[in-house]
């Protein structure tokens, strides 16, 4: 119950810290606060919202998913090469994309509870498999020419970004199991003591197995919406995505210790990233400085957490 509340305190915080930001940018650059820009910075956060909602799953148990950008990019590739407009069944390439990362978030499972690999090693090798599956499927080039059906899932639905829309669905859906079902409190209970949750008679090798399973999943989904949005299959997309996603749920106050966190938490890190990038964009800050930044924010999270973790 104490780490909950303190999850709670640390969304609280986050919260307005984004509002003051918001406010800031506001008097630094009116045109922030306009209707046209703030649905920018949602279309721009919701690939990565989606894949920070996957990445908490697993870091939650107290594990990390480092193959996530490339995970995003072969599953746009096999969306994308079944999305030719002679290809009238939109489900078929958007389910097999589903599937392609689902594939390989379950492969990282699989190595991480019953090889016993390291989560680290196990997704930085998958990171460079996926990659490589990616660059054989296009042939190293970008797959073109897609149903005019399967690019409108990138586009707006009554003036509402589709991604937007798929990132809410997404994060109200994994809110709810995390906090209500009990395969989502086994999941926070593998993650403060996986010994304990053994002893208590879970299956943490299954648990995490979903973990990954579902982050895999989630990752898939970014990729066949990314491949929507810039109407091709990128087999060089999603580089360092893994590590935006990461930062988001760091931010949001999931323990990388695992056991500690909110989905609502890692949303308000996304957001908090979104808007920054965004700011400086319009502030005309180069990238340069922008990774600077994030990389500041990140460590001093981390340092929060642990600090934390020891008082």
């Amino acid at each position: 119950m104490r780490l909950m509340r303190s999850s709670s305190i640390k969304s609280w915080g986050l919260a307005i810290a984004l509002v003051l930001i918001c406010l800031a940018l506001s008097l630094a650059k009116p045109g922030f606060l306009t209707i046209p820009n703030l649905l920018n910075v949602m279309r721009q956060i919701s690939i990565n919202g989606i894949l920070a909602v996957g990445v908490t799953y697993v870091i939650l148990t107290g594990g990390v998913d480092l193959s996530l950008g490339s995970l995003v990019a072969v599953s746009g590739v096999v969306a994308a090469s079944l999305a030719h407009p002679n290809q009238h069944v939109l489900a078929l390439p958007v389910l097999l994309g589903v599937l392609t990362g689902t594939l390989g978030g379950a492969l990282n499972g699989l190595v991480v509870t019953r090889g016993k690999v390291a989560p680290f090693i196990a997704t930085l090798g998958m990171m460079t498999v996926a990659r490589g599956l990616a660059l054989v499927l296009s042939s190293g080039r970008p797959v073109s020419n897609l149903s005019t059906e399967f690019t409108r899932l990138g586009g707006d639905l009554a003036g509402v970004p589709i991604p937007l829309i798929v990132l809410a669905v997404i994060a109200c859906l994994s809110a709810v199991f995390l906090q209500n079902l009990r395969l989502g409190r086994y999941i926070y209970a593998v993650g403060g003591n996986d010994l304990a949750a053994t002893a208590s008679g879970i299956n943490v090798a299954a648990v995490k197995m979903f973990s990954y399973g579902t982050c895999g999943a989630l990752a898939g989904v970014a990729g066949v919406v990314l491949a929507a949005r810039i109407t091709t299959g990128q087999p060089n997309a999603g580089v360092g995505y893994e590590l935006d996603a990461i930062a988001a749920v760091v931010i949001g106050g999931t323990s990388l210790s695992g056991g500690v966190g909110s989905i609502g938490g890692t949303i308000l890190g996304a957001l908090l990233i979104g808007v920054i990038n965004n700011g400086l964009d319009l502030l005309n800050v180069t990238s340069y400085y922008q990774s600077i930044v994030k990389g500041v924010i990140i460590v001093g999270a981390v340092w929060l957490d642990q600090k934390q973790n020891k008082s």
